[in-house]
């Protein structure tokens, strides 16, 4: 680095002070002035194929982004920019093949998270499919008749023609699904097992819904595209 005095880009004032380092060790500055942050001789930083890829498979582990940016050496400003666009461009409907009219049987259950604050509850409303496993339904919102009623959308149409759905004792499962494919069980009956140890699964790997997480979700829109950039993973994942 240069030992001239830095000029700050905006207001061009040389009253600025060291104010920290960025990401890859240059020496950041804060202008007095205007309070405008900044290197001197910034250089972008061309984000390879490689590193982007390995971006995507650590998305999926118990990683804070804080901890990816320090990981793969890049900036957290660049990487929330990524994991935005990525988010906002995940499908919100489930992506399984078609399954023929007949007996099918899913189970139900909803998991509590938060944005922002923990005051800020959004409730995850998941439905799997008991022979393949496959996550078939997916709703984020309220634990109310209306989040039951996104999930029983959610569902792909066979399964709300055929299933027979079971649930826990939650009232707004009875308000929406067919009460004569429906049945409401306690959790040592074992016929919602399958999908609760699916719950364990996605709050020990996705950061954002650990209980006692710093690495909570901020923005709703990405809170919602998390699971879902999750969910799909791990339908691609199991066997066919």
């Amino acid at each position: 680095m240069s030992d001239s005095q830095p000029t700050c880009p905006v207001c061009q004032s040389t009253h600025v002070v060291k104010n920290g380092k960025i990401h890859n060790g240059k020496q950041n500055f804060r202008c007095r002035e205007c309070g405008r942050q900044f290197v001197q001789d910034p250089q972008n930083k061309i984000i390879d194929q490689a590193t982007k890829t390995l971006i995507d498979k650590l998305l999926l582990e118990k990683i804070p982004l804080a901890g990816i940016a320090r990981v793969v050496g890049v900036s957290e400003p660049w990487l929330q920019s990524y994991v935005n666009e990525k988010y906002q461009n995940v499908p919100r409907q489930v992506q399984v093949p078609d399954k023929k009219k007949g007996r099918l049987t899913i189970q139900c259950d909803e998991m509590w998270s938060f944005v922002g604050s923990k005051g800020n509850k959004q409730w995850i409303w998941l439905a799997l499919d008991v022979e393949t496993r496959e996550i078939v339904g997916v709703y984020v919102g309220e634990r109310s008749r209306e989040g039951a009623q996104g999930l029983w959308k959610a569902l792909p149409t066979v399964y709300r023609q055929c299933a027979v759905a079971y649930t826990d004792f939650w009232s707004a499962y009875d308000e929406v699904f067919p009460s004569k494919r429906h049945q409401s069980v306690g959790k040592d009956s074992g016929k919602t097992s399958y999908i609760e140890r699916f719950n364990c699964t996605l709050r020990q790997r996705v950061s954002r819904l650990v209980r006692k997480t710093l690495s909570f979700s901020k923005k709703l829109e990405n809170h919602i595209g998390a699971i879902w950039y999750f969910v799909h993973h791990y339908n691609a994942s199991l066997p066919v």
